[in-house]
């Protein structure tokens, strides 16, 4: 590009941020058709109109109101992050180019597989072929609704929306491709786990947004639950859960008893809960359903019977006939009445983590995997019998592929904040320009200079479980520059994955010498060589990025007979994917240093409350 070039590009982007920073200040509704009240000039670079629900007509209402009683000081603040916000996620939109596929169409093996993988931050549709390659890859965010600190909430129909521009779009590639849609023998869902929601019986919209799995408005509600039951780990030994706000059950009552639409509903019996699985299931297929892997994250699930508990609903106060009806991971759940795949049997459903497992094809007893999203979560095989964590971890279901197959299950170490860390450094203190970022910057710097950041954003979760945890940086000098706050946070990640990991190997009195890993972190290297070297561990990243996707992908398969059985979805695994090793390279007086070093930090991190 020429020098002209630059600045005319350069005085276009600036015009827009200045559009959408004054635009974000219109009052809803004051440029017709525009979402949100953003202006028209700039809709398309955010999301496309869409009708709000009846909570969001509520908050728009309330919001007004906080502008004529509370002044419109902190009214302004906000619409100026969120309208620029939505730019920022606009351009994002802008630069994502069709998926190129590292294959010629000719080479492609039908019939096709398309799995929705449902994020905590975006919606993603990819079509697999029958050999396990991608055909398609799509890929929309929707926006974090931060209206408190600690809340984070999702728009239900923001995320159906993105589902099906996903689908539309995915589609397209694979009639591009010379394939037709009727070559798309099922479809699988994946997706964000405990998040939670309730819409109408009646019709069909949602009664609140969606309470996401790392909000933590439900401390209260938490604590006066331990204060009755006398323990954190009183529903263990049936659900295999504590008391926590990271699990459904506690966000339902929080609604029960906090959203008066939500309360009429169940006192009516027009309330269906569900997470988000549940939510896409029914709004593709018309199913009120949900699998095992997910009803094993609500508390209200006993998890040697696989079936809703009556003691544990009664608990929480959650009416079981409002609950989704639990199936295995691996069936024909319905048939989309969506146009674009009209017909298609839904074949399955797992929560992501699970269906990374399957996507690891870790079928066997005592392997395991570890995913590096917004936030990190461990999952080691157990077989068939559930096992009681004594070290802080959590009992879940890993799977469940057919409805005559027994349930496997998992012991798992949940992290909250991973990827949701490096998004914090760039769009709180400004660090970096995007995620992708982080390694190259951290690289600049040889180490973290003694600086140890704790992310205890929203508490600590696995194996700490400190609901009273908060963010802490200490080891700070004159010396200390950005970078090696970067390279803290990279660390911090690596750290809490071998607390997991040690309360792992106390439960199974197992040792692991490999860890295969996944998720969107996993492309920054640094990352997996400090993993290595802390865990004193070889860390394995598969070549195939879109472990999680291809997991629900083969589990849909097995459903509808594109494979015959678990054999041959290991075997499909082995022809597209290989795994690139990371092993140790420093010394065990490093590690235990580092460790020791890290338990200190962590004990700085504890105390704390919510402001």
């Amino acid at each position: 590009m020429t020098s002209m070039t630059h600045r005319v590009a350069g005085l276009l982007v600036l015009t827009l941020a200045l559009a959408a920073r004054a635009c974000a200040f219109a009052p809803a509704g004051a440029v017709p058709g525009a979402p949100w009240g953003v202006g028209r000039g700039i809709a398309w670079l955010s999301a496309p109109p869409f009708p709000a629900s009846g909570a969001q007509r509520s908050m728009q209402g309330s919001r007004g109101v906080s502008m004529e009683v509370f002044g419109v000081r902190r009214q302004l603040k906000s619409s100026f992050k969120r309208g620029t916000a939505r730019l920022q996620r606009g351009l994002r939109m802008v630069r994502n180019k069709r998926y190129e596929s590292a294959f010629k169409p000719e080479e492609f093996v039908p019939p096709f597989i398309a799995s929705i993988d449902q994020g905590t931050q975006s919606s993603r549709v990819l079509i697999f072929d029958r050999e396990g390659r991608v055909l398609s890859k799509r890929n929309q965010e929707h926006e974090q609704i931060k209206e408190r600190p600690g809340w984070c909430e999702h728009d239900p129909e923001e995320i159906f929306l993105r589902v099906k521009q996903c689908i539309d779009a995915s589609v397209k590639d694979l009639e591009r491709a010379g394939f037709a849609k009727g070559d798309v023998e099922a479809v699988g869902i994946t997706n964000q786990r405990e998040t939670s929601l309730v819409w109408s019986k009646a019709t069909g919209r949602p009664l609140f947004n969606a309470i996401v799995w790392l909000d933590t408005r439900t401390q209260e509600t938490v604590d006066a639950m331990i204060k009755e039951h006398g323990s954190p780990e009183a529903f263990v030994e049936k659900c295999g859960l504590p008391i926590s706000t990271y699990f459904s059950a506690t966000k339902w009552k929080w609604m029960i008893d906090n959203v008066p639409e939500v309360r009429e509903a169940v006192e009516s019996g027009d309330a269906m809960f569900g997470t988000v699985d549940s939510w896409l299931l029914y709004k593709l297929t018309g199913e009120h359903a949900t699998d095992v892997t997910n009803a094993a994250r609500t508390m209200l699930m006993n998890i040697k019977t696989c079936s809703w508990d009556e003691d544990m609903c009664k608990a929480f106060g959650i009416p079981m006939e409002c609950l989704p009806n639990i199936r295995s991971s691996a069936e024909v759940f319905g048939t989309i009445q969506y146009p674009t795949l009209k017909g298609v049997p839904l074949a399955a459903c797992l929560g992501d983590q699970q269906a990374a497992l399957v996507g690891h094809c870790a079928f066997t007893k005592g392997m395991g995997k570890s995913t590096f999203g917004t936030g990190c979560f461990f999952l080691l095989n157990t077989g068939h019998d559930p096992v009681i964590s004594q070290n802080g971890l959590l009992s879940t279901v890993a799977y469940q592929l057919g409805p005559d197959a027994k349930p496997v299950y998992a012991l798992e170490g949940s992290v909250a904040i991973a990827g949701a860390g490096m998004s914090w450094l760039v769009d709180n203190l400004s660090i970096l320009t995007d995620a992708s970022e982080s390694e190259r910057v951290a690289r600049t710097v040889r180490d973290t200079a003694g600086v140890y950041l704790v992310p205890a954003f929203t508490g600590l979760f696995a194996p700490h479980w400190r609901g009273d945890a908060r963010g802490v940086i200490v080891g700070l000098t004159q010396y200390t520059q950005s970078a090696h706050i970067v390279r803290a946070m990279i660390e911090a990640v690596c750290f809490q994955v071998v607390e997991v990991v040690g309360a792992m190997e106390a439960d199974s009195g197992l040792e692991l010498s490999e860890v295969k890993v996944d998720g969107g972190m996993t492309q920054n290297t640094l990352m997996l060589q400090t993993q290595a070297d802390l865990l004193d561990a070889q860390v394995l990243k598969p070549e195939m990025v879109e472990v999680t996707a291809f997991g629900a992908a083969l589990a849909a398969g097995l459903a509808v007979g594109v494979f015959e059985d678990e054999e041959e979805l290991v075997a499909v695994s082995k022809k597209c994917n290989s795994y690139e090793a990371f092993s140790p390279e420093n010394t065990e007086e490093d590690r235990t240093h580092r460790m020791s070093r890290w338990k200190l930090a962590i004990e700085k991190s504890l105390g704390w409350e919510a402001s």
